[in-house]
């Protein structure tokens, strides 16, 4: 059989442009995994309110951390397609490796159309989520089994549902850490903020809360980390309901109050730096913490292309062949 791998990402705006973020929010906002109201209820606020008013606002802030190359997010992906693909090359190992999006391009869909024409009927499905949540890694699966619906020959697959505990993941961040500290010093703080999910889908049975603490413990037994010496927090919550706390920003402009003022941040859950990491941690949040008394921030980046991080990729990828 030949085998190909599938990486999955979130996605992003093909511009900064407002047109181009209501076209993607509307698509992302759709999704029943990541807002499960009624539709009744809910497409009625998302067309009257929330696309018309956020996405000048949301394509502000893409505008403020767009790379000349394009989306940060999408130039970090395509680099990673590359790097794995190279990596598995050099290993002698003749594998696909094809690249999609939950929402906007390239689609799931494109991607698996390019492994099906390259004659794969095996497919590793790599969701670029380290922590599992029914708001990014089963959509994935949603949008596969759509997918699968229309193929009569269905290939055989294995679906990574995530990785938080792998050990090569823990060493690749820990590796990032370390190269922080020798540039920058070593500081009071190592604040792990993760991607928030609402309290209740954590009340309903979603691991990620679980996942996303285990990656902190991990990660600070690795560093060698005192239990006074790393937080973990959660950023980017959105609508009034309760998400999983603490909220990253009510701990920025909290921490100097308690005599902590000199930080560094690093954001587990996100495989490549985005909005989120460049714009709300690296510069929103570090106003927050600056503004309160904070001295030092350190914003460490995502994996990104990392060669440790994507060696982590391979050896998952080899270990659902084996």
């Amino acid at each position: 059989m030949k085998t190909g791998v599938l990486l999955v990402n979130l996605g992003t705006p093909t511009a900064p442009t407002a047109k181009a973020v209501r076209t993607f929010l509307a698509q992302f906002l759709h999704d029943k995994r990541v807002v499960d109201l009624p539709r009744m209820l809910w497409c009625p606020i998302l067309h009257g309110v929330i696309l018309p008013f956020r996405s000048p606002k949301v394509a502000k802030l893409y505008a403020s951390v767009w790379w000349e190359e394009g989306s940060p997010l999408m130039v970090i992906s395509r680099r990673q397609q590359a790097a794995l693909s190279q990596m598995l090359q050099d290993a002698g190992i003749d594998m696909p490796v094809a690249l999609g999006m939950s929402y906007g391009e390239p689609s799931i869909n494109t991607a698996w159309q390019e492994l099906k024409a390259a004659g794969v009927d095996r497919v590793i499905i790599l969701p670029l989520y380290p922590q599992y949540s029914v708001s990014t890694s089963a959509s994935v699966f949603d949008t596969w089994a759509r997918l699968m619906k229309k193929e009569r020959r269905l290939p055989a697959f294995r679906f990574i549902r995530d990785y938080h505990d792998n050990h090569g993941y823990i060493h690749a961040l820990a590796e990032s850490v370390r190269a922080s500290w020798q540039e920058h010093g070593k500081t009071e703080l190592l604040l792990l903020s993760y991607h928030g999910i609402p309290k209740r889908f954590e009340d309903q049975g979603d691991p990620y809360g679980q996942q996303c603490h285990r990656t902190s413990e991990l990660l600070a037994a690795e560093l060698g980390l005192a239990p006074h010496q790393w937080r973990t927090t959660f950023q980017s919550r959105f609508g009034r309901e309760e998400w999983l706390q603490p909220y990253t920003d009510a701990v920025m402009a909290k921490l100097p109050s308690e005599g902590i003022k000199n930080i560094s941040v690093i954001c587990p859950a996100f495989s490549a730096d985005c909005l989120e990491t460049l714009e709300e941690i690296s510069s929103e949040n570090k106003e927050y913490f600056m503004e309160a008394g904070g001295e030092q921030y350190h914003y460490i980046p995502a994996l990104n292309d990392n060669p440790a991080h994507i060696r982590m990729m391979m050896d998952l990828v080899c270990r659902e062949i084996a």
